[in-house]
């Protein structure tokens, strides 16, 4: 099945999903979208991150993607269940496959999750831990300054360090022995999060299990690329691409940029292509 997988974000963090793609598929083609011009998603209602998101499907599904994978906690909190119906494609989110890792590598059954304004206040990851595990503890977290942080390119640092252990501190402590980096944004300042709630917490990022639930969901619709291509994979952006590009290469680390396209779009029309 020559077609490309569809990837969308509400900026540069689902291009950590993207990375676990390729490495788990590294045959499978990638059409990456993210809406980094109204980027962050978290603080807003969900009816814009509705038609945020539709806004990326329709531009992805005029490329003819054979599934799509939303690679955004927020508008997977919003969106999926609507997409699944609603699309004659296979569609998976980023939350369930957190969910399930979490749940792999907790000891004392508390958990905590970080994630946007959105994702926590739609309960979503509490909701789908405790549909598999009823007695979990959770501790939920809104961390909205690190999208904005991340999409500025500030990955590491003393000033990344400061508003890390500022906003986590809440969480510090209260015995959780595993954390989800709800959004797909937070694993570029996870050695930072790590360091700040210590070694005792493993640190879960979905990515991992979201490719692996990925592969599965194409061999069993028959989808999966079986002849032989190192594919060029194709980046869209609705914002500025300097910043994109700086952190694309901080998270691929292959040293050029040969195996991937990007380019600038307007998916709606009050965006500016130019």
């Amino acid at each position: 099945m020559n077609r490309a997988i569809g990837v969308i974000d509400s900026g540069v963090g689902g291009l950590t999903v993207a990375h676990e793609l390729m490495r788990q598929l590294p045959k499978e083609k990638l059409i990456y979208l993210g809406d980094t011009a109204r980027c962050p998603y978290g603080p807003r209602t969900e009816q814009e991150v509705k038609q945020f998101t539709w806004e990326m499907v329709s531009y992805l599904l005029e490329k003819n993607i054979k599934m799509l994978v939303i690679a955004c906690n927020t508008a997977t909190a919003f969106t999926l269940k609507d997409l699944q119906e609603r699309l004659d494609i296979p569609v998976i989110g980023v939350i369930k496959p957190g969910a399930r890792a979490a749940i792999k590598f907790t000891r004392n059954d508390q958990v905590g999750v970080i994630g946007t304004e959105g994702t926590i206040r739609s309960k979503a990851y509490s909701n789908a831990l405790r549909k598999i595990k009823a007695k979990l503890q959770v501790y939920p977290l809104a961390c909205p300054l690190f999208v904005p942080m991340v999409e500025k390119g500030i990955l590491s640092g003393s000033h990344a360090k400061e508003v890390v252990e500022e906003t986590l501190q809440p969480l510090i402590g209260n015995g959780m022995d595993t954390l989800i980096l709800g959004c797909t944004h937070y694993p570029l300042l996870k050695d930072t999060i790590q360091e700040v709630v210590g070694d005792g917490v493993t640190v879960i990022s979905s990515s991992e299990e979201t490719a692996r639930e990925t592969s599965t969901i194409l061999e069993v619709h028959d989808l999966l690329y079986n002849g032989d291509r190192n594919p060029t994979h194709q980046f869209y952006a609705t914002g500025e691409l300097k910043t994109f590009k700086k952190i694309a290469n901080s998270i691929f680390k292959e040293g050029n940029d040969s195996f991937y396209e990007i380019e600038k779009v307007s998916i709606t029309e009050n965006q500016d292509a130019s």
